[in-house]
């Protein structure tokens, strides 16, 4: 298991392969589609992001509320691909990786080879063992969106693997090809 420090340099990006199980420490940005859909809007016109992107990990989930004594209720991932449309231009704008769950469409895919990205799975179903990971959480943006407002979470051992290395490796076509060797 690699302890990984967030927000990501290039070098730790270029180390991580498809299949490295990681533990994230660190701050990351969230952010859901309605979130997306408004950066990407400001970037065709041109206008400044309400956040930093360099180096930046969004985390695409709309966690549940706190309960008392907790920063944050379950956060669980949300299915990646419908951010697609938007993450090639966060990408071009610095953003390092993501965390979600499934399949990345293939325009994410040919950008993150491209900007040195890393896509991280995490494990769909785990919301409340991943919101114990989740020790701080403030909105930094897009409070009107409630859940779906961009936060920005300090984060402690959260579990993940790396599904999309930066040299374009893809644990979600190499693993099943592992599996039906060793099946055999």
């Amino acid at each position: 298991m690699k302890k990984v420090r967030l927000p990501l340099t290039d070098e730790v990006a270029r180390e991580l392969r498809a299949g490295d199980q990681v533990l994230l420490s660190g701050s990351v940005l969230t952010g859901r589609d309605a979130a997306h859909k408004r950066l990407v809007a400001l970037l065709e016109k041109g206008e400044d992001l309400p956040v930093y992107l360099q180096g930046e990990v969004i985390y695409y989930v709309g966690p549940a509320p706190a309960r008392p004594g907790q920063p944050v209720g379950s956060a669980g991932p949300t299915s990646s691909y419908r951010m697609d449309i938007y993450t090639p231009p966060l990408l071009a704008r610095g953003l390092k990786g993501m965390i979600g769950k499934g399949r990345l469409g293939p325009e994410t895919m040919r950008a993150m080879p491209r900007y040195g990205a890393v896509y991280f799975g995490a494990i769909g179903g785990s919301a409340v063992l991943i919101s114990k990971a989740i020790r701080s959480t403030r909105v930094v943006a897009y409070e009107d969106l409630g859940p779906e407002a961009i936060h920005r979470f300090e984060i402690v051992d959260l579990p993940a693997v790396v599904c999309v290395d930066t040299q374009g490796g893809n644990l979600y076509e190499e693993g099943p090809k592992l599996y039906k060797q060793h099946a055999m």
